[in-house]
């Protein structure tokens, strides 16, 4: 277990915070890949649940009290799977283990991310990926970053040119939302050039951010789903919304990141 941070820890600035909880991000996300490289097998539900609770408490273990001394008047969103909006205040909104059943299968598809929330709005982020060592950034106003490095969106202004992407609904996911999906995913095959479905969200929103993707979305989704990336995309210079093209807010009933060149195009396919 790591060490209780000293006083002289505490940040002074939301730069310097941003900068702490990398670090505290990357020691989780250590801790996590110890656990990786084997599939963890399981028979029932039950096991299921219990082995991804066991990587959620891995991490937590390190996140929750660096995190806490950092930000003590911050509270936490105990839980990852929940939406919509936050009561005022700071927040943080952690998935200590983003595409934890791919960690599971042994797929190298997650992450660690943690979000500070304020009255509502997310200030900063971390996304590190403990396999490639990457950690994304991103400061309210200060840009997006991959490493130290800048970030930007795709220069893309045809949709038929863009590599566009979805997360699959939750297993427990409304029957009405899961054949919204289905039938994103047709009209996208109509009018894109390729589309991934894949899980985590995260992933997908940093691979916009980068420009390596041009476009992502989703129906419904929790906020450690998609606050992470929706900061990243947008100090990436890209365009945030919903599937109908208005302003997104924890509280929408869909999402959509997209280069700004390829934005409108995306919401036409979507409201077919």
């Amino acid at each position: 277990m790591s060490e209780t941070p000293r006083t002289t820890d505490v940040a002074s600035s939301d730069a310097d915070l941003l900068t702490r909880t990398a670090n505290a991000v990357r020691e989780a996300g250590s801790a996590l890949r110890e656990r990786f490289g084997e599939v963890v097998h399981h028979r029932t539900r039950e096991e299921l649940m219990h082995a991804l609770a066991a990587n959620d408490d891995t991490a937590l273990a390190i996140l929750r009290p660096r995190l806490t001394h950092l930000r003590p008047d911050a509270r936490w969103v105990e839980d990852e799977l929940d939406g919509g909006a936050l009561p005022p205040g700071e927040w943080w909104v952690v998935d200590p283990a983003e595409g934890n059943v791919n960690h599971l299968h042994a797929l190298p598809e997650w992450a660690v991310t943690a979000t500070l929330v304020r009255d509502n709005r997310p200030v900063l982020t971390v996304v590190h990926l403990p396999l490639t060592g990457e950690t994304y950034t991103a400061l309210t106003g200060a840009g997006a970053h991959l490493d130290g490095r800048p970030l930007h969106v795709s220069p893309t202004a045809d949709l038929g040119l863009g590599i566009v992407a979805t997360s699959q609904a939750r297993p427990d996911e409304d029957e009405t939302v899961v054949r919204r999906v289905g039938s994103s995913i047709t009209a996208m095959l109509f009018d894109a050039l390729v589309v991934r479905t894949a899980v985590p969200a995260t992933l997908h929103l940093a691979n916009v951010a980068a420009g390596r993707i041009d476009a992502f979305w989703q129906f419904a989704g929790a906020r450690a789903d998609l606050l992470p990336g929706a900061l990243l995309v947008t100090e990436a210079g890209g365009r945030i919304s919903d599937a109908e093209g208005r302003p997104w807010t924890p509280q929408s009933g869909s999402f959509l990141a997209a280069a700004p060149g390829i934005h409108a195009e995306a919401v036409a396919t979507l409201s077919r």
